[in-house]
Order: structure tokens, then sequence, then C-alpha cells
């Protein structure tokens, strides 16, 4: 059998139009009652339980992690487990946030007089004004929709659509009013690459002991070469016998001595080096360390402590890529 294309092209335009439509109207109607939902999470001392059935718990699902890595503690909470047990995850000082399209979904129904003997607050997103999750909610998320996106107007489409926008209206909401910034972010995503540009430090990618290439001031010039070659960082640091940066030899002061004819045979790591180096505290974070060399065009850096510029290690434009700061 021929496949119409024009006519799946057409279904997917529709499918679009009918869940922007859906999601307009949702917005338009929004008032109180979210209002209300949102002062009651951000006054809770507990959690927020999400809960719900089938695609609406699938939704559900998704909601309570995007409340948890914005600020709100957050956790679902299956209804059909929690007539076996685990309605002891909920407390008197949780807000449960109960999702059904329908409003009458029986595996809810069992828990929603349990949830307010409890003196839980009980949030409904619900697309059934009068339904038993209406009834039982201190507040109404309305969630109603006209059709489903689905040509039988069964499949749940339109009206999980829904919920996901009104649940990430929420987590937003509350993310804005707790002023939760990108600091913030990155503590609760360390794995992703917000969390690592934001929390990686220097200390933590930076070469130490004897990865660090450095010789005294007196070094003879081919053992200054030596050094940078078995340290591959194109570059060696000059410190005194504490330590303490004297000056830097790198491959381009190399290059430049070399188009000038200069006899290197008889010099010093002293008398080569250029005494003004780069270089960042072990305490910055390592983008701003991958931002600085971006900005002078280069590819290492000397971490120094103190106003004596002792060297604690030395960074690599290679070290940030290997920790996937940039």
């Amino acid at each position: 059998m021929p496949i119409d294309t024009s006519r799946l092209l057409r279904r997917a335009q529709d499918t679009f139009e009918i869940e922007a439509q859906a999601l307009t109207a949702v917005g338009a109607r929004i008032g109180p009652a979210f209002v209300a939902a949102v002062q009651v999470i951000l006054q809770t001392q507990g959690r927020v339980v999400v809960t719900g059935m089938g695609k609406s718990g699938h939704v559900g699902r998704k909601i309570a992690a995007t409340l948890a890595s914005t600020g709100t503690p957050a956790l679902f909470v299956h209804p059909a487990e929690a007539s076996h047990g685990d309605l002891g995850m909920i407390t008197a000082q949780d807000v449960v946030l109960a999702i059904s399209n329908s409003g009458e979904s029986a595996e809810l129904d069992v828990i929603l007089p349990v949830v307010k003997r409890l003196g839980a607050t009980l949030i409904g997103m619900t697309g059934g004004a009068q339904s038993s999750l209406a009834r039982y909610s201190d507040w109404v998320l309305d969630t109603r929709i006209d059709k489903e996106a689905c040509p039988l107007n069964l499949a749940p489409t339109t009206s999980t659509t829904v919920q996901m926008a009104m649940g990430d209206a929420l987590a937003v909401t509350l993310l804005e009013a707790r002023g939760f910034g990108a600091d913030d972010f990155a503590r609760s995503h360390p794995g992703g690459s917000l969390g690592r540009k934001l929390l990686t430090l220097v200390s933590d990618v930076m070469r130490r002991g004897e990865a660090m290439p450095k010789v005294l001031p007196e070094t003879p010039f081919f053992d200054l070469m030596r050094e940078m070659s078995a340290k591959g960082q194109g570059m060696a640091v000059v410190v005194d016998t504490q330590d303490r940066v004297q000056g830097v030899f790198t491959d381009g002061d190399l290059r430049r001595l070399l188009e000038q004819c200069v006899d290197l045979r008889s010099a010093t790591a002293a008398q080569v080096m250029h005494t003004q180096p780069r270089h960042i505290p072990p305490q910055a974070l390592a983008a701003d360390a991958a931002d600085k060399m971006e900005q002078h065009r280069i590819t290492t850096l000397l971490v120094c402590e103190g106003e004596d510029m002792k060297l604690v290690g030395t960074l690599h434009i290679g070290d940030l890529m290997r920790a996937k700061v940039i």
C-alpha cells in the first residue's frame, strides 16, 4: 500500500497545531490557584511528592526530576505502590502534586483520602474540574483540553503535553522565586558540561610535583631544553630554591631567539627567560583559566600562590580538554 506522504505531513502539522493551541489556552487560564500552589511549595518544610498513573505518571516522573534539579526537593511515588507501603514516604510537611487528566484514576482515588488524613497539602493537576481529584485538592491546576492530538481522541497526547508544560511552569517560577542561579544548577549537575565549568577548579586539573617543568636560574640552556622536552608542555618555569617564580621560557621564546641568531650554547635559563609569565591562583575556576588562555593566545599558565609567586602547579590547555572544561 503506497504511503500518502502529504497526508502524513498534514497529520504531523495538525498535531503541532492542536497542542500549541492547547498550551496557549492553558497558559491564558492560569491565575490565583497557580500562584497559591507556588507559594505553598515555597513555604513547605518538606518535599514535593509527585504522583500519577499511566502516561500522567511518566510526566510526573519528569516533573519531579525537573523540580529537584532546579532547587525544589521532589520525588515521584507510584500511586499503586503507595497503596502497598510507599505512602510511608509522604509526611504532613510534604506537598503532594497529583496528576490525572480525568481526575478519576482508580489508583489515585484510593490514596487521596489517606494523603488528606496525613495532613499533607494536595495540589491536583487535572482537566476534570468536578472530579474526585479536584474535590480532594487544596488547589487545582486546570489542565483541561478540547481534544487530544490523537485522531481517535483517545491516546494521551495533548493532555500530557499540557501537563508537562504546567510542570515546567511550576519549576521555572519556583526557580526564579528562590533566586536559583547557574552556580546552584551546576551543584546539582556536577557531571554535566555546565557543572564542570562552574565547579572545576584549577587545582583539580593542574599538574603538580615532578610533572611540572621547572629549572633553576643557573641551569644551562641545553638542560633547560631537555626539561621542556621531557615534560611536554611547551615551556619550563624558572624558579629559585624556594620554588618562587623568576620567569618562564617557552617554545615561542625559542623561535624568537633563533630568528635573532642568538648564540645559545653558553646561555643560562636566567638569560633567556622572560620575567612576566601569565599565571593564575589554584582556587580559580578552570573555566577562567581557559578564558585567560584564549585572551592571551597561550596554551599554558603557571599556577602560583601568594605575593612571592610560589609555584604550586602548571596548567596546559590539554589538561582542560581532558577534564572537558573546554
